[in-house]
């Protein structure tokens, strides 16, 4: 071999080495980009809200750094919302962003590389939009995109047609005497046969599974019906495509968009309290669509006549169809939902005691329950422990402490003593008739369980009573409710009613 071609030889070799380096250097870059980004978008979040960040920040993923220039881009799905991020946060996001950096100098805000637009909807006769299905593609390949009211696609990760996520299903859906109801409501409106009511209307506090619903309803339509179009959004989402339509005097587009819906889907309706402009224009377009038997569904943190500042006659619109009420999940509900959570989990082993203390203890809402059992499962994975009660106790210290109700054991004998109709008195009285006997065996029971009293701190708070009496009360019951149908019941009532 010549000298020439040898040379050639290493010359190419260098460049593949140089080409290795320039690889693993990117990648260390964009990891370096990743972690700086979670510090900057958990910081935001404590700011801006969780609504504001989970609609406008958290789509937002870093892009490419030039390092000669100091310039960062971070990339967003859609034009509107990098317009919108772009007017609004861009000097929070390049302040941060230097703090966190101090070598990035310029921070732009652009639409991903490569991301698909959907075209506007054509009108067609009549001012009414084409009946393109909103979730076929145009090539009619499986990367389905919808139809927004702003004319662009929810394709977000994670996220399917109309921007509803695929994970949050009916199946995926625990259900309980809480939430029963509005289940099969959901069901009922995502059927094939056109439902007996609409508009629905979910109520229920934070972290309830009102938005699961939706998903779940949009999830179900689409499969029922694969070229319907639907649109789901929250509130103030409608709101900001209202006030852009507005300003653009794209009006009439917005109306002939929104009332070209099959389903329409609207979370947290109590942000559109007060909005005179936005609530006639949504009162118009409920008319126009259930004129056409056209489907839909609300969802809120409050009944209907509870939304101050709404104008009567859509109040009377939300509440014309049927108003399923989703209450907070009984302590039997948090178990499923945890032992349902735990099949994603397959390698790990979480103890009954745990799972018990977890339910018990995280009652607010369903939301942090979860997230409770996640981060725990997370910090057992990744510290290579085992999953014990000690180790939610110390890992778990925020939720835990948010969620803790203290319940007293005067609290505990004054329930049960209304509950059964008898006087306060005889909690602590020698009288052995089993219509007294009973109850006070309960109440006991029930401090044994929502209390850290020992048994012999409780049998002093019943007339000082011997903890030997007290184990046998508390192993009485628990025995009761095995089979006695009336008393597991009327325990459960009294745990409802002491939790919540």
């Amino acid at each position: 071999m010549s000298v020439s071609s040898a040379g050639q030889g290493a010359n190419s070799a260098s460049k593949k080495v140089k080409a290795v380096k320039v690889t693993t250097e990117e990648e260390r870059e964009a990891v370096n980009l990743a972690a700086d980004w979670a510090d900057i978008s958990q910081g935001l979040r404590k700011d801006l809200g969780h609504q504001a960040h989970s609609q406008w920040i958290k789509p937002i993923q870093p892009g490419t750094y030039c390092k000669e220039t100091g310039t960062l881009d971070l990339y967003l799905p859609t034009e509107f919302s990098a317009n919108w991020v772009n007017d609004r946060f861009a000097d929070r996001l390049s302040l941060a962003w230097k703090i966190a950096r101090p070598d990035v100098r310029h921070v732009r805000i652009l639409v991903q590389p490569g991301r698909r637009q959907l075209p506007e909807l054509r009108l067609g006769s009549g001012g009414r939009p084409s009946r393109a299905p909103a979730n076929d593609s145009a090539n009619g390949s499986s990367d389905s995109l919808s139809a927004a009211l702003s004319g662009e696609a929810f394709t977000a990760l994670g996220q399917g047609p109309a921007g509803i996520d695929a994970s949050q299903t009916f199946s995926s859906f625990v259900t309980g005497e809480s939430n029963v109801l509005a289940c099969n409501a959901a069901q009922r409106m995502a059927a094939t046969e056109k439902p007996q009511f609409s508009p629905l209307y979910l109520k229920g506090s934070t972290g309830q599974g009102k938005t699961h619903l939706l998903h779940a309803i949009g999830h179900a339509y689409l499969t029922n019906h694969p070229h319907a179009r639907i649109f789901y959004c929250s509130a103030e989402r409608f709101m900001v495509e209202f006030v852009q339509a507005l300003r653009q005097n794209q009006m009439i587009e917005f109306k002939a968009r929104l009332r070209g819906f099959d389903l329409l889907l609207v979370d947290d309706i109590q942000f559109i309290i007060g909005k005179a402009s936005a609530q006639e224009e949504l009162l118009y377009t409920i008319d126009a669509l259930l004129q056409e038997g056209k489907r839909l569904v609300f969802a809120a943190d409050r009944a209907p006549q509870a939304l101050d500042g709404v104008e009567p006659r859509l109040l009377s619109r939300l509440s014309m169809g049927l108003v399923a009420d989703i209450q907070p999940a009984d302590i039997e509900l948090r178990r499923a939902i945890l032992e349902n959570r735990l099949q994603r989990f397959a390698s790990i082993d979480v103890p009954a005691d745990v799972i018990e203390f977890l339910a018990r203890t995280i009652n607010r809402n369903v939301r942090e329950l979860v997230g409770g059992l996640n981060k725990l499962i997370a910090y057992a994975q990744l510290t290579g422990q085992p999953v014990s009660l000690q180790l939610a106790e110390e890992q778990l210290t925020d939720i835990l402490s948010a969620n803790r109700r203290r319940i007293t054991i005067d609290e505990i004998q004054r329930t049960v003593c209304q509950f059964y109709r008898i006087d306060r008195t005889e909690m602590s009285s020698k009288r052995r008739a089993r219509a007294v006997v009973r109850p006070r065996q309960v109440a006991m029971y029930l401090a044994k369980v929502l209390t850290p009293r020992s048994y012999p701190e409780i049998g002093r708070k019943f007339g000082g009573r011997d903890h030997s009496t007290v184990i046998h009360a508390v192993r009485l019951i628990e025995e009761l409710r095995t089979r006695d149908a009336d008393m597991d019941g009327d325990v459960r009532s009294l745990l409802r009613q002491l939790e919540s």
